[in-house]
């Protein structure tokens, strides 16, 4: 008999209150990192987009190789991808898969002149903005 009623306890499961008592643990571990993660994936998201901008920098450059000059700000990024009126010896694509946007899903910026060089490619970060901090900071190929 005292062998059923063992056997009887281990079958019943868990009460209420060790289910409360897990939950709780769960919901302080969950409020005490989720923060972290996030803060993390934002981060990813700003050299997400310095590494596209050094890209889009480096397709300019053989677009100068090949025309003799950068794209106009009237010609934008687009002349990357897609033959210009004015671009004798162009030789594109210069990129393999198209004008990307930003990780914040905005077309990037593109000035030529640039204010801070021969060219400004920039994003203006999540806001879409000028200026702001953290995630929503500018960030171009000046820095």
């Amino acid at each position: 008999m005292r062998h059923r009623t063992v056997s009887a306890r281990r079958n019943r499961g868990f009460t209420l209150v060790e289910l409360l008592v897990v939950l709780a643990i769960l919901g302080l571990l969950a409020g005490l990192v989720g923060p972290r993660v996030l803060g993390q994936l934002g981060g990813a998201k700003s050299k997400s987009a310095v590494v596209q901008i050094r890209d889009l920098e480096q397709a300019a450059e053989l677009f100068k190789l090949d025309v003799g000059r950068f794209p106009t700000t009237q010609e934008g990024l687009a002349a990357l991808v897609s033959a210009p009126p004015a671009a004798a010896g162009w030789n594109g694509s210069y990129l393999r898969k198209g004008l990307p946007n930003d990780p914040w899903g905005n077309a990037y910026h593109y000035e030529s002149p640039g204010r801070n060089g021969d060219i400004d490619i920039y994003t203006l970060g999540a806001d879409n903005a000028p200026g702001g901090d953290g995630e929503n900071a500018d960030i171009g190929s000046w820095q």
